[in-house]
């Protein structure tokens, strides 16, 4: 499947879709890129207009203009391509740092959101000493620079599944962490740094329909991290896949797309 370009605002945004119907719009995370949403695209393609972004200094999408750009900053691209491809109300998919995309984009956003599914979601790092956060920071960006993009991908993608992963997934990781841009994965780096997820999700309106999934062994957002988050919303529904990792949506497709359409017909019935 080629990637669609597209003009929105004065920036290029690319992505991939396919089908018709309800839109669902698929955040990536810090690692990633549109590329690792094709499951979802040909499975869940059949009930909706799946798009999956490449989100800003990501495949061919324009980075964001500012050095270190923030939540808010994200929220409004994701507005100018939802804008260009005349969606009005969606069912927003958040994966890790796609999660905290997702949580701010419906928080600035709500009357644009069917559903909020928070997937493996990371809690951002604002709310650490500035020491820890400095450090994590300086970690990736130092990993990127010693090892190239290539060589970071080799470390850090099989960290995003789980033992039980096949040698099939481990490599499809790792080729999509290949393809990222530094100047993209730099902000997006960045924005760990200032965001606080469990602040977004606390701010949420109570009618909006809000589900977190996240993979039994994720090592990176772990299972106690994402249920700390979570709790910012009492009552929220907490799904978790057994059998994965952190890339939940990779390595246990059909569980994560099950979870996924159950939630979007349920909110359907309920309008």
């Amino acid at each position: 499947m080629d990637p669609r370009s597209i003009d929105a605002g004065g920036s290029t945004f690319t992505c991939l879709e396919q089908g018709s119907g309800v839109p669902l719009v698929l955040l990536h995370g810090v690692g990633s890129g549109a590329r690792s949403w094709v499951r979802q695209l040909d499975t869940l393609s059949a009930r909706c207009r799946v798009v999956a972004w490449d989100g800003p200094g990501y495949g061919g999408s324009t980075a964001l203009p500012m050095d270190a750009p923030g939540p808010d900053d994200y929220s409004d691209a994701l507005l100018r391509l939802v804008h260009a491809l005349g969606v009005d109300r969606m069912h927003l998919v958040g994966h890790s740092l796609g999660a905290i995309q997702a949580a701010r984009f419906a928080r600035r956003h709500p009357e644009r959101i069917l559903g909020l599914t928070l997937a493996s979601m990371s809690a951002g790092h604002a709310r650490l000493p500035e020491a820890e956060r400095i450090r994590l920071r300086e970690a990736r960006l130092s990993d990127l620079a010693a090892l190239g993009v290539a060589g970071m991908a080799k470390k850090r993608g099989p960290r995003l599944l789980s033992d039980q992963a096949t040698d099939e997934q481990r490599q499809a990781v790792i080729d999509t962490m290949s393809l990222l841009r530094p100047d993209g994965f730099t902000q997006a780096v960045k924005l760990l740094t200032v965001s606080d997820t469990r602040a977004d999700l606390a701010a949420l309106p109570a009618s909006m329909p809000v589900q977190v999934v996240y993979g039994e062994h994720d090592v990176v957002t772990t299972p106690a991290s994402i249920l700390e988050v979570a709790s910012a919303r009492p009552g929220v529904p907490v799904k978790e896949i057994a059998g994965a990792g952190h890339a939940c949506y990779i390595e246990q497709a059909a569980a994560f797309d099950a979870i996924l359409l159950a939630f979007i017909e349920d909110t359907l019935r309920s309008v």
